[in-house]
């Protein structure tokens, strides 16, 4: 596996692949990976020729309270993971490579509407972190296809919404959540639970499960069902962040006859802030 830390460098090596008419791949991340990451890797292979994954801890996605700093940065053990997948690029770029002249000084990309609700209300400016560093990303990959987890579902909406309207030349593929064996969401952040705090968190897919299983049977009060899943996980020692029920594709609240729903939600454990979705089809 080839290490570079430099767009220069990162082009250079990506310019025989693009020559030869090979497909890139992308992965983006944060690092800390897990096997949902690792999945993300295996997904990428199976739709392109050539696979770069991206390891940088993006400051401007995070607010000024957030966990920038206590991130989790495992930089040797992701690079003997992405080793056995023989991941061809690993791009590990500095924040002065990705942002020469500082995050507050570089040019924005903002999508509107989608970003103001879930986590875009809760984290103000962070998917403009997100949308941006990505549209770095694909800029100087130039990659045919990236991958991104279905976790952090308003993300790759946000993400697809991105490229569709500036008209960017790739393909997006959303990866299905990898679970832990009990139902946990796998994710860096899981790091932080205290084991008492491990043993409650996959209440939270409990919770979601028993949302899927009434609208299954037909129960369509949809604001009924937000409200008695919101008070069960506070109940259970959960701080809710939010937990709706939206449509599917353009995440606005699902309204009686949508066929296609994502159920979506944050909550606190202590300090430690789990997502979760599922998806829902209505016959």
């Amino acid at each position: 596996m080839l290490i570079v830390n430099t767009v220069k460098a990162l082009q250079e090596a990506l310019q025989p692949y693009r020559s030869a008419n090979k497909k890139i791949g992308l992965v983006p991340t944060m690092g800390n990976l897990h096997q949902g990451h690792l999945q993300l890797v295996k997904t990428a292979k199976q739709h392109a020729d050539v696979i770069v994954v991206t390891l940088f801890v993006n400051p401007t996605q995070f607010g000024a309270n957030e966990d920038l700093d206590s991130y989790p940065r495992t930089f040797q053990v992701d690079c003997d993971k992405l080793e056995a997948l023989s991941t061809d690029i690993l791009f590990a770029p500095t924040t002065d490579e990705m942002y020469p002249r500082g995050g507050d000084n570089t040019s924005h990309v903002h999508v509107p509407n989608i970003t103001n609700v879930l986590c875009g209300a809760s984290r103000p400016g962070h998917f403009d972190g997100v949308t941006t560093i990505v549209s770095k990303l694909f800029n100087i990959t130039r990659a045919d296809v990236a991958v991104f987890g279905e976790k952090d579902y308003q993300q790759l909406a946000v993400i697809r919404r991105m490229v569709e309207d500036l008209n960017i030349p790739i393909s997006i593929i959303g990866e299905p959540i990898v679970r832990e064996a009990d139902g946990l969401a796998m994710s860096s952040r899981n790091g932080y639970l205290s084991k008492e705090q491990r043993v409650l968190a996959p209440q939270l897919h409990e919770v979601l499960r028993d949302i899927h299983q009434s609208i299954s049977k037909g129960d369509d009060d949809f604001k009924t069902l937000q409200n008695t899943a919101t008070t069960e996980l506070s109940k259970l020692g959960f701080k809710p962040d939010y937990l709706h029920i939206y449509h599917r594709d353009n995440l606005r609240p699902a309204k009686k006859g949508d066929k296609e729903l994502v159920i979506v939600a944050a909550a606190y454990l202590g300090s430690t802030r789990l997502i979760d979705n599922l998806h829902v089809h209505c016959t």
